[in-house]
């Protein structure tokens, strides 16, 4: 392969890279930015357990899968996407982040609504079509907005950096595992031994 066909070919392999996934740093409060001591390190699937997200699918699933995204990501809308065939085998818990003040609300609307399932899909189809996603409710509680940020803090806490950021355990052979960015159907049902 010469030079310009090698350049070319890796230009290409890396644009694809880059659009599977959003990638920006946390929306971060002054306060939040002091140094505080380090906890002790805890699998990624019991830690993301603890996220605040809300579940769709086959609740008696053996094992959840967790997807922690920002309202805006258009990779989380196609992973929200390419999942609706599993969900009559698998348990889902959408955790919303922030990466940006701006979604903040977002994620907390989605939280808080009476049908998450509803506001997210109402979301995630007005992302696809590059209109922002949800309108943020005016009328949101400090406990909610606290889920979202604990939620983002949870996220980093994990190392990631960039969403979706999918926490699993597979059903067969019970090994945990974690992975940042969109997938089809088919590779989520392998990761999650469906």
């Amino acid at each position: 392969m010469n030079r310009r066909l090698f350049t070319l070919a890796t230009s290409a392999s890396v644009a694809l890279l880059a659009l599977s996934a959003c990638k920006d740093k946390p929306a971060e409060s002054p306060a939040a930015a002091t140094a505080q001591p380090a906890a002790a390190p805890q699998p990624p699937y019991e830690a993301a357990a603890k996220g605040h997200g809300f579940t769709i699918g086959q609740m008696m699933a053996a094992n959840a899968v967790y997807v922690f995204f920002d309202p805006t990501c258009p990779h989380c809308a196609q992973l929200w996407m390419n999942s609706k065939p599993l969900l009559g085998k698998l348990r889902m818990v959408w955790i919303p982040i922030s990466l940006r003040p701006s979604t903040a609300a977002q994620g907390a609307t989605i939280l808080s609504a009476s049908d998450p399932m509803a506001a997210m899909e109402e979301n995630e189809a007005s992302v696809l079509q590059n209109k922002g996603g949800i309108t943020a409710s005016q009328s949101l509680s400090d406990e909610v907005k606290a889920k979202v940020k604990a939620n983002t803090e949870l996220w980093a806490s994990l190392g990631a950096d960039s969403v979706p950021y999918i926490v699993f355990k597979n059903a067969r052979s019970g090994q945990q595992g974690t992975h940042a960015g969109a997938v089809d159907a088919a590779r989520l049902s392998e990761m999650v031994g469906l």
